[in-house]
Order: C-alpha cells, then sequence, then structure tokens
C-alpha cells in the first residue's frame, strides 16, 4: 500500500496526464461545435471577434441545403400531383358565398356607382348565383392548369431558401437536429481520445520532458481529436468488419432511417408547409405565369356571367365596360384567392404530406448521397475547426506544465 502511495505521490504529474488530455480534447471539441453554430451575428470588433461558421455562410449553407433536398428528394410535381382539383373545388365552397358577393359589389360599384345598389334584391341574387355557380369550377379549373404548369409557377428552391434566410437559427436548427447524436459523440470521444493519446504523451514526456513537447502533444490532441471525430461520423461508409470481431461503419451513415424521419418533420414543419407552398404559388417572387392562367379564367367567368345577364348588362349599360370589370375582377380575385384557399389547407396537409415523401425519399438514398446532407456543415471549414482545437490544446498543455512542472 506504501509502494502505491510513493508512486502516486512521485509520479502524479505524469498520471494526470492522461486524464488532463482527455479533458482538452473534449473541451477542445466542444469549442470546435459551438464555433460552428454560434454565435448568429458577428460578435466583437472586427476583425478581432468570430460569426459562428454557419450562421457567417448562411445563403451559400441554404443553397446547399436545398439544392441536395430539391435535386434528390422532391420536386413541386410530386407536391402537387397529390392535390385534386376536385377537392379543391369541394373544399372551398364555403369561401365561395362571400368571395362572389364581396367581388361582385366591388366591381359593379366601381362601374355603375349608385345603379347597382338600386336593382331590386332578387335581380342582384340573380347575378350572386351565377357567379357562385361558376366560380368553384373556375379554381377547380385553376387549379388543373396550375398543376399542369407547376414547375413555372412554383419555384420550390427559392421558397426554402428564402425560408431559411427569414431566420439563421432555422439553419442551425436543422443541421443540429438531424446530427444530434453525431455532435454528442464528437463531443465524448474528445476525451476517450484525449486520453489514449496522454498515455503516450506521459510516457514521452516522462523520458524527455522539455516545456515544449508537452505543449507539442497538446497541439496534436487538439488536433487529433478533432479529426478522428469527424472522420468517424462519415467513414467507412459502409459496414466493415475489423479482425471478424466487430464491425464499423460512419455513425451518421447508420442512423440513416431515423435522421430520415427527423429530417423530414422539420422541413414540413418550418418549410415546405402547406401555407408557404400556396402562398408562393399565388403570390410567389415571380408571378406572372399564375397572373396570365387566373386572368385567363376569371375573363371567362366574366363572358358567361355577361351571356346568362344579358338584360342587366344593358340595363347598365355595361357593354363597353366589359374589359374594365374584367381586369378589376381579376385583381380582386387574386387578392381574394390566398384568404379563401385556407379552408383547402387541412384537406391539402393530408393529401401532399411532405414529410411522408421526404422521409422516404432520404432513407432510400444511397450512402454517399446521404453523407452530403451533413457533411456540409464540416466541409466549409473543418480544417478551421481543427486548427482552432490545435491552438487550444496547446494553451491547456501549456498551463498544465506551468502548474505542475515549472
Amino acid at each position: 500500500m506504501h509502494l502505491v502511495l510513493d508512486f502516486i505521490i512521485n509520479y502524479y504529474p505524469y498520471l494526470i496526464i492522461p486524464f488532463i488530455s482527455g479533458f482538452v480534447g473534449w473541451f477542445t471539441n466542444v469549442i470546435a461545435l459551438k464555433m460552428t453554430f454560434y454565435p448568429l451575428e458577428y460578435a466583437g470588433i472586427r476583425p478581432f471577434g468570430w460569426q459562428g461558421i454557419i450562421p457567417s455562410k448562411a445563403t451559400k449553407m441554404a443553397k446547399i441545403s436545398v439544392d441536395l433536398m430539391t435535386s434528390k428528394l422532391v420536386s413541386v410535381t410530386d407536391v402537387y400531383a397529390r392535390i385534386s382539383p376536385e377537392r379543391v373545388e369541394e373544399e372551398i365552397q364555403p369561401a365561395i358565398k362571400t368571395l362572389a358577393r364581396q367581388i361582385t359589389n366591388e366591381v359593379m360599384e366601381a362601374q355603375v356607382p349608385g345603379l347597382w345598389s338600386k336593382l331590386s334584391e332578387s335581380t342582384r341574387k340573380n347575378v350572386f348565383k351565377i357567379i357562385e355557380a361558376e366560380l368553384p369550377r373556375v379554381v377547380k379549373e385553376l387549379m388543373e392548369d396550375i398543376k399542369i404548369n407547376i414547375e413555372d409557377i412554383l419555384d420550390l428552391k427559392s421558397l426554402a431558401i428564402s425560408a431559411l434566410m427569414e431566420d439563421k437559427a432555422l439553419i442551425n436548427h436543422i443541421f443540429l437536429s438531424v446530427g444530434k447524436k453525431e455532435f454528442k459523440f464528437i463531443e465524448n470521444s474528445g476525451f476517450y481520445f484525449g486520453f489514449l493519446f496522454g498515455i503516450i504523451q506521459a510516457i514521452v514526456f516522462y523520458i524527455y520532458d522539455p516545456w515544449w513537447v508537452l505543449v507539442l502533444f497538446g497541439v496534436f490532441v487538439g488536433y487529433a481529436t478533432n479529426f478522428l471525430a469527424i472522420r468517424l461520423i462519415f467513414r467507412p461508409l459502409k459496414p466493415v468488419r475489423v479482425l471478424g470481431l466487430f464491425t464499423i461503419q460512419g455513425i451518421f451513415l447508420k442512423r440513416q432511417k431515423i435522421v430520415a424521419i427527423e429530417y423530414a418533420r422539420i422541413i414540413k414543419k418550418q418549410i415546405l408547409t402547406i401555407e408557404r407552398l400556396f402562398d408562393f404559388t399565388l403570390r410567389g417572387p415571380d408571378p406572372d405565369r399564375f397572373i396570365d392562367l387566373s386572368k385567363h379564367h376569371t375573363d371567362k367567368l366574366i363572358d358567361v356571367v355577361v351571356g346568362k345577364s344579358k338584360s342587366i348588362v344593358s340595363l347598365l349599360k355595361l357593354d363597353k365596360k366589359i374589359n374594365y370589370i374584367k381586369n378589376i375582377a381579376h385583381y380582386r380575385f387574386l387578392e381574394e384567392l390566398p384568404i379563401a384557399m385556407r379552408f383547402v389547407y387541412p384537406y391539402a396537409n393530408q393529401a401532399i404530406d411532405v414529410e411522408e415523401i421526404l422521409s422516404s425519399k432520404m432513407a432510400a438514398l444511397s450512402k454517399a448521397e446521404f453523407e452530403a446532407f451533413l457533411r456540409p456543415v464540416f466541409q466549409e471549414d473543418e480544417v478551421k475547426l481543427m486548427i482552432v482545437g490545435a491552438f487550444l490544446g496547446g494553451i491547456a498543455a501549456a498551463i498544465q506544465f506551468l502548474l505542475f512542472f515549472f
């Protein structure tokens, strides 16, 4: 017992080296991860400061993520193929009466102020009934045309990038949620790798003890723990048997099905929402094609109404105002349609099921394709992260030398 105590007392500076090295490995990995994602905005006075690697390249990271999503997982054709125009016609019915009356009253008051309100209630009701009967068909036929021309109308990439750029924290949230297990592994593995390197470090330093040896090992531990942790997340791509005893595979790749479910849940809930899909379809950044289609259908509607209401058209002398009526009706239709379409959201949410589309396709990706969903986080600046780890490791080793060996 005395021999053991004497050994510990005499050699404790060397015995604690593996533990300190393990702490350094853990700490440098934790700091490297924090520096990857935080802070969201630049902190400090340039050039002395820092912004998280992902937030600092938010636009580029958003484009990388969206390119992968739209090229490998989902297309606008996939999304809208599941929408039934007949069901849209059915679901929008509760909004039709209000929509028809509101637009008709506004158009007529604009073109024949005072005269429209003087018509009998039954006469106005007849016009309302014609429009109420025709408007659902207009919406159904418009939806059919949208499905045919959806690639010209809805830019899924712009939609997703717009959502990500509105909130830098959302990009972080996606990567942190999808790679939750992997990031925890990076943190914990830092200690284990650091401890193992620390054993070698203690032996070498016992034999040859200039101060710079300890510092050099600290630099090595900080760099190597980051390097190994990142490598083990993504490599090997496929399961590999080691000495016939056990199988190893990149940690991220082993969790493909679980990650696919989590990724799909986040994308559905925060990016490809039904609200955003419909809003971008009806009021997107490049609306010309949709405006042309909707104008065609509202013009047809006005022609039908005029054909069935000739006596009223003649009475109110509207013959020369039809084009004005068409333009105003179309303008108001564009304004009110997104509001009316909210009645369709519950059905569309169930029919499209973005989550199911994404998760099933992501789970079916090859290992190389799947790796690309998390790899950009590290590929962007993984050398920088390793250098940060090496720098922190060197500082920790220098402090260790001053405390125990100086």
